[in-house]
């Protein structure tokens, strides 16, 4: 008997150590992970600030409602010829304490959740955005105004697998179904706004990292941000049941530093460097880095380019016009 008490005992005490135990994880998910990660924006770690809060709020009240039934059952046992108060019914001031700590406690936590709540809503002075677009079964991204745009899937080597009947592991594969063909490139250090929606059922964005989930929803536009603080990879998925194949809906960022970024976005666009010599279509060798517009265009149409008076080179001896003759008398 006192073996099973003991056991109770240290099975209760060992849930509450847990949250002690629960330090942050790393960006992504991990097997058996006990607690919710930081992630890698000022929103994750502002959810993960009011986690913390609201759970070590409920670790002490856990500890003390737990501690006095202990306390209670122990000391006043019947064994030990303890009598039950029968004439206990009513006590307004207990009700008054058991009424007003929990309103209290409910206001402590509502002012930081609510401030963090529309800070997590405020797209305002962002530097770029993307419109994210959701399919059966993949996305498609926009980067608006930078005329650069491309769908995003399942890669092609978890598909492989997964219509194989082949059974997947951790060790050769790591990333099945998380695991796209196009990855989001994101800058760090960037507020980004994203204007999400779908095209034909409800999906929903979530990459756990960034800290939120938005819906797409066919027909309405709603609004996220974001600012990555380190350069990585993060993971997520649609988490809005789609259809059939709602589970190989993977989503892929990677966050790189501005610089790598722009070079990223200029490649997409098919933009030569921007240090590179203009060199026209059809010619060969280095161009200087400046053309006039009328000679380009006479260039690109075939014709003999037309040299700026300005800018032409003094004529050779040879090319140099001949004096006009005097007329002869008749």
């Amino acid at each position: 008997m006192k073996a099973g008490c003991f056991k109770q005992w240290a099975a209760g005490v060992a849930v509450m150590a847990l949250p002690v135990l629960a330090q942050a994880q790393a960006a992504d998910p991990k097997p058996w992970q006990l607690n919710m990660g930081k992630g890698v924006t000022h929103l994750s770690q502002n959810a993960y600030e009011a986690h913390m809060l609201a759970l070590w709020i409920c670790v002490v009240i856990g500890v003390l409602v737990f501690g006095a039934m202990a306390v209670a059952m122990f000391r006043f046992r019947h064994s030990k010829g303890a009598k039950p108060d029968t004439s206990f019914t009513h006590s307004t001031k207990l009700e008054i304490i058991w009424t007003v700590v929990p309103v209290a406690l409910l206001v402590l936590m509502a002012f930081p959740a609510t401030s963090k709540l529309i800070n997590m809503y405020d797209t305002r002075d962002a530097e770029m955005t993307v419109k994210i677009t959701g399919y059966q079964w993949m996305w498609k991204y926009d980067y608006l105004g930078e005329d650069v745009g491309f769908t995003s899937r399942l890669d092609r080597t978890s598909d492989e697998i997964r219509q194989s009947g082949a059974q997947p592991n951790m060790a050769d594969n790591p990333h099945y179904l998380l695991d796209v063909d196009n990855m989001l490139v994101l800058p760090t250090d960037t507020k980004i706004r994203f204007v999400i929606t779908a095209d034909d059922v409800i999906h929903a964005w979530w990459v756990p990292a960034l800290g939120w989930k938005q819906d797409a929803i066919p027909g309405i536009v709603n609004e996220a941000w974001t600012e990555i603080e380190a350069p990585g990879i993060y993971r997520g998925q649609c988490a809005e049941l789609c259809g059939k194949d709602h589970g190989f809906m993977p989503i892929v960022v990677k966050a790189v530093p501005k610089d790598e970024y722009r070079q990223w976005l200029a490649s997409q666009r098919g933009t030569p460097d921007a240090e590179a010599p203009v060199v026209p279509a059809g010619a060969e060798g280095n161009a200087p880095a400046q053309l006039d517009p009328q000679m380009l265009e006479d260039i690109q149409q075939g014709d003999e380019p037309t040299v700026p008076v300005d800018a032409a080179p003094d004529a050779p001896a040879e090319e140099a016009a001949a004096p006009e003759a005097a007329p002869v008398a008749g």
